[in-house]
């Protein structure tokens, strides 16, 4: 009996760890979005609940959706930022109204369906880099309401989009999904055509994490070594 009341606790506590937060307004956008997903994801053999990559692009304004699809990902959509602040180059302290670049990951304690700006998700900025670094900051997000300082703000509508497929991808077994965002798409043109900015040192460091993806089409785990990110 002892044993049978043990194990159904720790299955409760299982069950409440695994319980995604949840508001009137998440619920709702989650149940608008889910049929045009399904349909939208399923034109193109992809499955609404599969593991997410998001690649962010500051020059560009854009914010890419990417689907596990077998052992590799494609990608599904490719959304238009409606605002950031502080042109190009990562955000180092609070109060610079900079928009961060890095790689970064959200899981379940990051989702904010209580937000101020619709929903969002948190990047969990400062990173184990920019901590390294002592850069300072936090509350920096992909949100809604298309106003924002420090964060990637999106229109409402997209917003539940992107809520909703990462909202089921958590809820499908997916543990964390990652965000990786860069001052611009990191080709050798790109690069060369921004070799005087003060960042270049930076961005070919990221460009490193951005041509593993390119290769492979899956997100490297991502670490920091000596002051610089690695990959694998």
């Amino acid at each position: 009996m002892r044993f049978i009341i043990v194990l159904l606790g720790c299955l409760l506590h299982s069950l409440a760890f695994a319980q995604l937060p949840e508001t009137p307004r998440s619920k709702r956008a989650i149940q608008q979005k889910t049929p045009e997903l399904e349909q939208a994801l399923s034109a193109k053999g992809l499955k609404l609940g599969a593991p997410i990559f998001i690649r962010i692009f500051k020059e560009e304004m854009q914010l890419e959706v990417w689907i596990q699809n077998g052992e590799q990902f494609e990608l599904f959509k490719t959304y238009e930022i409606c605002y950031y602040s502080g042109g190009l180059g990562t955000k180092t302290k609070q109060g610079d109204g900079k928009s961060p670049e890095g790689f970064y990951f959200i899981n379940r304690h990051r989702l904010n369906p209580w937000s101020s700006y619709h929903l969002s998700f948190n990047l969990g900025y400062p990173n184990a880099y920019e901590r390294a670094k002592g850069y300072t900051g936090d509350y920096l997000m992909i949100h809604g309401a298309c106003v924002s300082i420090g964060c990637y703000a999106m229109t409402n509508e997209v917003i539940e989009e992107l809520y909703t497929l990462g909202h089921k991808a958590l809820e499908g077994g997916q543990t964390f999904f990652r965000v990786h965002i860069f001052p611009f798409k990191m080709t050798d043109r790109n690069i060369n055509g921004h070799s005087g900015h003060p960042s270049i040192d930076f961005w070919k460091n990221l460009k490193a994490g951005y041509d593993w993806f390119e290769k492979y089409l899956t997100p490297p785990n991502v670490m920091v070594r000596d002051g610089e990110y690695v990959f694998d």
